[in-house]
């Protein structure tokens, strides 16, 4: 993993497209914005952009392709959606029927595809000042879960927000929160601090995504909206058919994360 660190991002998507990287993305060509995938087809795509629109801190809306088109032109020249994510889920009528290194053979010609800010983006802004990611450190996937916060409605869009979850230092906190806050692309300032309980996580080592990590003595858990929340969504509304990244397996922009950072 450390020497895609510093790896440019077409590089990466090209060692994507040929199997080369299976893994999540976390960590994975530092200073670039990592995003999520969401792909409906088009009788479904303006509902889908009406829940963005109305669930922003959730599903931050970074491109949506013409219908039908694999390319990401704006934040990734030469993209292939089919092909550009470690790992996809493929879900139908609200269940999860695989995961998949690439979809040539499910997409179809009247799909739109939809990228969403993923808080893998400050996470870099979070590094370079010192501040500790644990699931990099523990090399494993951020843990994320399903909340008792429901999202607003749109079309047949409907259902609870996912968040993950970053152990910080109390000492700490104050500096994350304003570094986050810096980044309302992707999640922006965390929506809830301490008590899983109060967001409706029973056990929070029990991710309904990810993996579990340590929460050290004198750490707070600390919660951020999440870009998986369209999967959770899917299985309550179940879609004729939804493709998504896997959990962690981002798809890499050629944006620098400096340029959605609000100063």
């Amino acid at each position: 993993m450390d020497n895609l660190f510093q790896e440019v991002p077409h590089i990466i998507r090209k060692l994507i497209r040929n199997e080369k990287i299976k893994e999540n993305t976390s960590g994975i060509c530092n200073g670039f914005v990592q995003g999520n995938l969401v792909i409906l087809p088009k009788d479904l795509a303006y509902d889908f952009l009406l829940f963005t629109q109305r669930n922003k801190k959730a599903c931050p809306l970074l491109e949506v392709t013409d219908v039908g088109e694999k390319e990401f032109k704006n934040i990734a020249k030469g993209s292939d959606i089919t092909t550009d994510i470690p790992k996809y889920r493929v879900y139908k009528s609200g269940h999860l029927k695989g995961e998949y290194t690439d979809i040539k053979s499910f997409f179809r010609k009247d799909f739109v595809s939809f990228i969403l800010g993923c808080s893998f983006t400050f996470e870099s802004a979070l590094m370079d000042e010192g501040i500790e990611i644990r699931h990099i450190k523990e090399n494993k996937n951020v843990p994320m879960y399903i909340t008792n916060i429901e999202c607003k409605p749109a079309g047949i869009f409907k259902g609870p927000m996912v968040v993950s979850m970053r152990p910080i230092p109390l000492e700490r906190l104050v500096k994350v929160i304003n570094i986050t806050s810096k980044y309302p692309d992707v999640h922006g300032a965390p929506i809830h601090i301490g008590d899983p309980s109060k967001i409706g996580i029973k056990n929070i080592n029990n991710p309904d995504f990810g993996d579990s990590v340590n929460i050290n003595k004198g750490e707070v858990p600390v919660f951020w909206a999440c870009g998986v929340t369209p999967q959770a969504v899917a299985m309550n509304v179940k879609p004729e058919i939804m493709i998504t990244h896997a959990p962690g397996c981002m798809f890499i922009t050629d944006i620098k994360n400096t340029e959605l950072a609000i100063f």
